[in-house]
């Protein structure tokens, strides 16, 4: 069963804070050295000198970034720059935003305090690997600052919106913050701490399960910490702090959950003849040359195409810049299995990621997952346009490297949940959830000898 509980969030205080737009940060998985540079000049209270902070190549001076935190911290505690609810509560989080087609959407969720449960039991289940290095840092600065900044993104079946109905009944007024991106999205944040709500939705979900969508390092992070917590303090009561932590849940169902796909832009070595490379790709992919105008509307016009015959089959776009021509790529039936037998289970075998990772990259044209990684053959790009800028930039340098440009279509939903569901994980960069949830509207201070109700 998920346990979902309500908690005294940690805030910034309006009072104090009265640009609160300048403050707040994206997650900081997705913040460059530059990113960081600019948000740190943006304002004095800005979340990225709590949560991320510079990584230095010392051990030593990457302690002391941490304890730097860690005092930061407390000093805007006693500045009253971030102040703690006085009751627990659920908070209702909705974003505004427009969707790369032009949508005006409305994505809602909450966030709640959900009870740890390790990815084996099956109550919160994963889609990606994660990897030891992340888990390191995000371990050492949740442990010095005893603080999680940032939610864990996950996902949860409700086909009626029974949960957003309840939360929304009570949440007549103005919201606690108003917020806008730097996408233009409108962030809001309500504090719901009617009993009766939290106690009707906390017994929804007992029966749940829980995916996550973003935050795969974060969630075992928190695994950790709760393993720490033991070993110094013997056995940890249920409703203990550590036995918790804090995500953003929205429900699978939500008519403003978007996920944008990842194209990416692989280099060839040694480059190829666009009809050999065509030639390598026929066994696998009925191929559609996609004709006429600039370069631009050859990409508007690929990106369409692939929409408009991705229902059940696999399509990749195709755009060669050094030939200045695309192509529809359509997976053929029993491809995959003649080039892997049963080496994929069902849950991958259709999954577009897969598919060009391990049959189109791997199988036609030679570059191995190891020696991508490592020659750094393959960058990612959410942004369409500035993947095919970069292309031809590429493609003006010769480098001895082909640069292919593979247009992908987003991820579904359901295919994370089947994935998730059969205790697979996806390949990098699968899924890019849109848009990404702002790091400081509410913080969860974990208090070793409080309890969480």
């Amino acid at each position: 069963m998920a346990i979902i509980a309500p908690f005294r969030g940690l805030r910034y205080n309006p009072a104090t804070v009265l640009s609160l737009e300048d403050v707040f940060t994206p997650p900081y998985d997705v913040i460059d050295a530059a990113g960081e540079a600019a948000l740190r000049a943006k304002h004095p209270y800005n979340m990225i000198r709590l949560d991320l902070g510079k990584k230095t190549s010392g051990a030593e001076e990457d302690a002391g970034r941490y304890a730097a935190s860690r005092d930061l911290l407390a000093q805007w505690e006693r500045e009253q720059v971030l102040i703690r609810d006085p009751r627990p509560a659920l908070y209702l989080y909705h974003v505004e935003y427009s969707h790369p087609s032009g949508r005006r959407l409305v994505r809602k969720g909450l966030v709640a305090l959900v009870g740890l449960a390790e990815f084996g039991e099956g109550i919160v289940k994963p889609h990606e690997k994660t990897f030891r290095g992340v888990v390191t840092d995000r371990l050492r600065l949740l442990e010095t600052c005893e603080t999680q900044f940032s939610q864990i993104f996950s996902l949860y079946p409700d086909p009626e919106g029974t949960v957003m109905h309840g939360l929304e009944s009570v949440c007549a007024g103005p919201p606690l913050y108003r917020a806008v991106d730097g996408d233009n999205g409108r962030h809001s944040l309500w504090a719901v701490d009617d009993p009766a709500v939290l106690a009707e939705v906390a017994q929804w979900f007992a029966d749940k399960t829980l995916y996550i969508a973003d935050g795969h390092h974060r969630y075992t992070t928190a695994l950790q910490l709760r393993e720490q917590a033991k070993a110094a303090r013997g056995p940890l009561p249920a409703n203990s702090p550590f036995n918790f932590t804090m995500m953003y849940l929205c429900a699978m169902e939500d008519p403003g959950l978007s996920v944008l796909p990842t194209h990416r832009l692989a280099r060839l070595p040694g480059g190829a003849p666009l009809d050999d490379l065509l030639a390598r790709l026929a066994p696998a992919f009925a191929i559609a040359e996609i004709g006429g105008g600039s370069r631009e509307v050859l990409l508007s016009e690929t990106l369409a195409r692939m929409a408009e015959n991705a229902q059940g089959r696999v399509v990749f776009g195709l755009y060669h810049p050094n030939a200045d021509r695309a192509f529809l790529l359509t997976l053929k039936n029993g491809a995959m299995e003649a080039a892997f037998g049963d080496r994929h289970p069902p849950a991958l075998r259709q999954l577009d990621v897969v598919v060009l990772s391990d049959l189109l990259l791997e199988r036609c044209l030679g570059l191995t997952h190891d020696r991508c990684a490592d020659e750094n053959l393959v960058d990612y790009f959410s942004d369409p346009d500035e993947a095919l800028d970069q292309a031809v930039k590429e493609a003006a340098r010769p480098s001895g490297r082909e640069p292919l440009l593979f247009l992908m279509n987003p991820t579904a939903v359901g295919q994370v949940r089947q994935v998730a569901d059969a205790d697979l994980v996806m390949p990098h960069k699968s899924t890019y959830f849109y848009p990404k949830i702002l790091t400081g509207l509410v913080m969860y201070k974990i208090v070793a000898d409080e309890a969480i109700e």
